[in-house]
């Protein structure tokens, strides 16, 4: 094999089981499609039931479909109690999912729909789902953040939910800046446990559904560009399966396109801003995403108060 990370570099994954969320389209599609290539047995974590179903109809493999709206707390619970009852075990948890650039709407729960999907939606499944994890050596949560992270982006504790004013790029670029945070603080509270790691990893430009809600403004010059400058889902997806099936993976890192300004190319190990790393402002992000969520990471939680 090259020395370029491919998918015939993802390690056998029989006997493995793989959650990814947002799989009926774009990156998770294919994310889901090559874990199963590879022997994983894979939950296509879904909001729209039916797609998820087609989308399942395209994989060859051991692939089930499970309802799923990360705008909804109450979907959340009911994804995960389903997910608990028939998957005594959990190899893989793939927060795929997201929304990027929508106009300003709000979830179920009243949260700004790009930091409630996005961000919050993934911390509730994550700690609801844990405990199938934290039992399986080489267990991995594998994050999807963006280079977005660093555009435009602060974490805004005084208006997190973007009440006195939106900026669609803004509550992107704090979604995806929540992502990490949440990651290297997962990390952090998952190490001495030594079984389970978090890990995050973008796809560059990828031609996906994601972009659909960019500014009209912009519109035409990126469907000019977008050959030029994308790559296809299934480049795309190849970060988060390494951050998902390398071997050498050890927790904390971040994973993307290899090439110049991590646009497109072959996935390896990438920076994230400095922002990402301050970790009072990851453990004020966790603080305050138990809140809203009413989700806690009980294992992790006595973990840390005993070390």
């Amino acid at each position: 094999m090259s020395g370029d990370w491919t998918e015939q570099h993802i390690p056998d994954q029989h006997g493995r089981v793989a959650i990814v969320t947002g799989a009926n389209t774009g990156l998770g599609f294919e994310t889901a499609r090559m874990l199963a290539g590879r022997g994983a047995r894979v939950v296509l974590a879904v909001r729209d039931i039916e797609k998820g179903r087609r989308a399942a109809a395209r994989i060859a493999g051991d692939v089930t479909v499970q309802a799923l709206d990360l705008t909804s707390l109450d979907s959340i619970r009911s994804a995960a109690a389903d997910l608990r009852a028939t998957h005594p075990r959990v190899d893989l948890l793939i927060n795929n999912a997201g929304v990027m650039y929508t106009p300003k709407q709000t979830t179920a729960d009243g949260f700004e729909l790009q930091f409630g999907t996005n961000h919050l939606g993934h911390f509730a499944l994550t700690g609801l789902l844990l405990d199938r994890l934290l039992p399986v050596p080489g267990s991995r949560v594998v994050t999807v953040s963006s280079t977005g992270h660093r555009i435009r982006a602060a974490i805004h504790f005084d208006d997190l939910q973007w009440e006195r004013s939106y900026s669609r790029v803004g509550a992107y670029g704090q979604a995806k800046l929540a992502n990490l945070l949440f990651t290297y603080e997962l990390q952090r509270r998952l190490a001495p446990h030594g079984t389970t790691v978090a890990v995050a990893a973008h796809p560059g430009l990828s031609n996906t559904e994601l972009a659909r809600n960019t500014p009209a403004a912009l519109r035409v010059p990126v469907g000019w560009l977008a050959p030029l400058l994308t790559q296809d889902a299934e480049m795309g997806a190849l970060p988060t399966l390494r951050a998902a099936t390398d071997p050498a993976v050890t927790g904390g890192q971040y994973y993307g396109p290899g090439n110049r300004g991590e646009v497109r190319g072959y996935p390896k190990l990438v920076a994230s801003s400095p922002a990402s790393h301050d970790q009072d402002t990851q453990r004020r992000l966790w603080t305050v995403s138990e809140e809203l969520t009413g989700v806690t990471f009980p294992a992790l939680t006595a973990q840390r108060a005993d070390s």
